[in-house]
């Protein structure tokens, strides 16, 4: 099987309201107020963060518009979006489980939603390339899940058809853009859940 991993949230701990009540502690009590911050600051990764996610716009530019739409002074807005790479840790227990996958002969790909600046501090901090045979960067491509386009550029660049492909995301939505286009494709919360699916279709 040819399996394609999401980033954020699956392979890298991703979880902004935390992150911004621990960075943003003057606006943000707690994780409930983390995570209002959280909408307004990515807008569920569409506005100005999808625009930096797809490699629209750069890193000055994200930082400028979200702070002339939220008032919030660019300065505080630019901690943030500097964080964020030291925030991307790999979870031990997705890299146990690539390297399982990795061990029974799949062939391991991804497809991340990431501005390129963030993709160029994961491919220089983590081995990707003996993880992944190849992936895609939304920043790079300048398409971003959801968006039917991306995973049919993914399936080109990857060599395979969908049906051949199996998709592990934490996002319902690119979960029912992935089987809308015939991919196979699970819902990911973290490895432990998820290795009972892939047990399940004799994968590991």
């Amino acid at each position: 099987m040819n399996i394609v991993f999401d980033f954020g949230g699956v392979l890298f701990h991703w979880h902004p309201a935390s992150f911004l009540a621990r960075l943003w502690p003057q606006r943000a009590a707690d994780e409930q107020a983390g995570a209002a911050l959280a909408q307004d600051f990515f807008q569920n990764y569409s506005g100005d963060w999808g625009a930096f996610d797809q490699g629209l716009i750069d890193a000055p530019t994200v930082i400028a518009r979200i702070s002339a739409r939220t008032g919030w002074p660019a300065e505080e807005v630019r901690q943030v979006v500097e964080a964020v790479p030291d925030e991307l840790q790999a979870r031990p227990a997705t890299v146990a489980l690539i390297e399982d996958l990795k061990a029974h002969g799949h062939r391991l790909f991804y497809l991340s939603n990431m501005p390129e600046p963030y993709a160029d501090h994961l491919e220089r901090s983590y081995p990707l390339h003996d993880w992944f045979d190849a992936g895609v960067f939304s920043g790079r491509v300048k398409l971003s899940k959801p968006g039917r386009e991306v995973f049919e550029l993914a399936q080109q660049r990857f060599g395979l058809p969908a049906e051949q492909l199996l998709f592990l995301d934490d996002h319902p939505a690119n979960i029912e853009a992935a089987r809308a286009l015939g991919w196979q494709a699970l819902l990911f919360s973290d490895a432990d859940s998820v290795r009972p699916e892939l047990q399940a279709l004799g994968l590991i």
